[in-house]
Order: structure tokens, then C-alpha cells, then sequence
């Protein structure tokens, strides 16, 4: 029903309302600002230099040369839009969502998913932890993502509770029907795993949907006009309940999604699809995965990109023991990634870094981490110059 979600929405009436607008620490103010705290940090997040690198990141097909083929910003751009669509329609607030949209993949690293996995299989054998865009999407707004204050001092993004925990509960790689929020107030620092628990809000809870709608209904597309699902057109247009005369388009597939999400939800049953529309979601992520995810077409680069990502990642783990033999193999590579520390580490720093400290550089596993930081928040473009530099005589 079209306004059932008002009275639980994020509004200063909410029993969360001071959670949800929490911040870890406190944030200027000016007497003039007219943004919400929400609306605030929508601005600091697209002001941020992790958010415009999205616009060079792949989100599922590598094709830096292609203008058409979705990018990782452009995703973004959907699931802002698929998530406002729901949120205004069920009265929820639209400046939370697109807030959470926004940010929700700034943690993802170059070449997508496949680029996440090698990243992910460094992270567990070097440092022993678990590496996922979600949770690392919350670090680089938590403690990596910096902004000058008016004073001209470089601090953290400094978000609200309600946003890092859309960041990092956004996961939209679940089956589940009938999403509601958890009513704790955990500390998002005992996130473990992906989608260890349900989002704080319905908001967050709209955005993790919506990644879902957005991703399905866009990968096909891009599919379709790339040719690789020549050979599949008549089963899709079955599962998608299509005849000849209609086109397979990213339009059709997300309006049947959000319009019946929308009057299948409520607050007692949560964010839900009816049972048909469920099954056939989730027939199309099957089919996804099956003749996209798992192609050939996306398989033949996987080996380029760990070529690319661990021989950038190793020349960063040996210059902590010999800088000097290091940068003799890539000076630009070193270099910058020297400077890019200097913001984060224990030893003397620039006095406008007024941002908290992250890594001891007399740890090596502190280091170690910083380097999958750096190469995480990467272009895919920047990447592969990087490699190119390395192999170079």
C-alpha cells in the first residue's frame, strides 16, 4: 500500500533516529547549512576521490573501451534510482536511500567481482582476514576516504551510523524474501561475513533490493547488446514471460520488479515479492550466473587480472623490506604509493591530516593491509599502467 512505511521510516519520530544519525565523530557545522544530516553526507560522499574513480571500475563486463557497458558509477546511478522509485511510492525517506545508493559499492575494487576475488585470496593467506567490498566499502569511508574542512584540514568522511550500515548490509547476493530491518544497534566492527545481518533500517533494506533489481536487469541487457546470449534469446523470453513483438530490455525487467515489489510489500510481511515474482527473479539470477557470470567471455580475462593485481600487490609487499631494489623495478608505483601512506601511517604527517591514524609502519601486516587499501580503491585503467610499468624495460 502506497505510504504504508511513513510511520517507520528514518524521521526524528523513530526510536532509532539518534542512532541513525549518529557519527563516530563529531562533524562541523555551519550556521547557513541547510542539508539534512543525511543530505550532508550525500554531498561528502560524491565529493570523495573514491567515489569519481568509480566511473573507470568494471562492474561486470571489462571493456574500458566501450562507452555503452555498464561501469561501476553508472550501477550506482540505477540503484539510486530503482531505490528511490521504492522509497517514495512506500514513504520512506529518499534522502536516506539515495545517501546508502550512492556509497554502497565505493569499496570495490578494479575488474569487479573477479578483481574482489584475487584481492580476497591475498587478504586471507597475507593477513588472515576475511576481504569483501561491502566491509571493505565501510573501511574506505570509515578511515581511508579524506575531505578538507573549512579550515583547510584533511579529515574522515565521518558518515552516519545509518549510511555505513547501508554500506556495508547492502549485499544483494541473497534469496530472501520478505527483507525487514534488525532493530540492534551493533557495532558494525563485528561484521564477520557478507551478510552476517539484516540492515538497521528500511531504507537500507530498500538499497539492498535494489542492487539486486538494478544488477539483474542491466547485466542481461548489456549481455544482449554484446552478443553473448545469442544463442539463449528464446529461453529468455520465456523466463521472462515476453512474445516476439516485445524487446528484452533493462526497462521491462526492472519496472515488473519494482511495481510488484511495491504492492506485495508491507511492514508485518517486509519488503516482498509475490511468490511468482520470486521464483522468477531468481530463475533469471540462475540464468545469469549460469550464461553470463560463468561464461566463457568472462572467464578469459581472469588470468589477466591476476596477473595484473598480484604482481602489483607483490612489488608493494617486497618494498617494505627493500624499497630501493623496488624502485628501481616501478619508481611510480612505489612513490605514489608512499605518499598515498603518509596520510594514514604513525610517523610524522602533514599538519592539515587531522584524520585518524590506520597503520604502524613497524608492523609488516599493517603494511600488507595497506597495500590491498591502495590497490582496491584502483581504476581499472590505472591498474593495468601500473602492470604495464612493472614489465616494461
Amino acid at each position: 500500500m502506497q505510504g504504508e512505511f511513513k510511520y517507520v521510516s528514518a524521521i526524528e519520530e523513530n526510536p532509532k533516529w539518534k542512532n541513525m544519525i549518529k557519527r563516530d565523530n563529531p562533524l562541523y557545522k555551519r550556521n547557513n547549512d541547510m542539508r539534512t544530516e543525511f543530505e550532508r553526507d550525500y554531498t561528502r560522499i560524491i565529493h570523495s576521490q573514491g567515489y569519481r574513480r568509480l566511473k573507470h571500475k568494471t562492474q561486470v563486463f571489462f571493456s574500458p573501451e566501450n562507452d555503452h557497458i555498464c561501469t561501476r558509477i553508472e550501477h550506482i546511478a540505477l540503484v539510486e534510482s530503482i531505490s528511490y522509485t521504492i522509497a517514495k511510492y512506500l514513504g520512506l525517506n529518499t534522502e536516506l536511500t539515495k545517501a546508502i545508493a550512492t556509497a554502497h559499492d565505493i569499496g570495490h575494487s578494479p575488474f569487479g567481482h573477479q578483481g574482489e576475488k584475487i584481492l580476497a585470496n591475498i587478504c586471507k593467506r597475507d593477513i588472515g582476514e576475511n576481504f569483501w567490498h561491502e566491509r571493505n566499502g565501510l573501511e574506505f569511508v570509515d578511515k581511508i576516504e579524506l575531505l578538507e574542512n573549512p579550515k583547510g584540514q584533511l579529515q574522515n568522511l565521518n558518515l552516519t551510523y545509518a549510511v555505513r550500515d547501508g554500506i556495508i548490509s547492502h549485499c544483494g547476493e541473497t534469496d530472501e524474501n520478505g527483507v525487514k530491518p534488525r532493530e540492534e544497534c551493533i557495532d558494525l566492527k563485528d561484521y564477520m561475513n557478507t551478510n552476517q545481518y539484516a540492515p538497521y533500517t528500511w531504507e537500507g533494506c530498500v538499497v539492498k533490493i535494489a542492487d539486486k533489481i538494478s544488477y539483474l536487469g542491466r547485466d542481461i541487457a548489456d549481455a544482449v547488446a554484446i552478443g553473448i546470449l545469442d544463442e539463449k534469446q528464446e529461453q529468455l523470453y520465456e523466463l521472462l514471460g515476453l512474445d516476439d513483438s516485445e524487446k528484452i530490455n533493462n526497462t521491462i525487467i526492472v519496472n515488473e520488479l519494482i511495481y510488484d515489489l511495491c504492492q506485495n510489500s508491507s511492514t508485518v510481511t517486509g519488503l516482498c515479492f509475490s511468490k511468482d515474482m520470486f521464483r522468477k527473479m531468481n530463475e533469471l539470477k540462475k540464468f545469469n550466473y549460469k550464461n553470463i557470470y560463468l561464461s566463457d567471455k568472462l572467464k578469459n580475462s581472469t588470468m589477466y587480472f591476476e596477473l595484473v593485481l598480484n604482481k602489483i600487490y607483490d612489488v608493494l609487499k617486497e618494498s617494505y623490506k627493500d624499497r630501493k631494489k623496488m624502485l628501481k623495478i616501478c619508481p611510480d608505483l612505489v612513490n605514489d604509493f608512499n605518499d598515498w601512506i603518509k596520510n594514514y601511517w604513525n610517523l610524522e604527517r602533514n599538519s592539515k591530516n587531522i584524520n585518524q591514524i590506520v597503520f604502524d609502519v613497524n608492523n609488516e601486516r599493517d603494511y600488507y593491509k595497506a597495500a590491498i587499501y591502495y590497490i582496491s580503491g584502483m581504476t581499472d585503467n590505472y591498474a593495468m599502467k601500473i602492470y604495464n610499468k612493472i614489465i616494461r624495460f
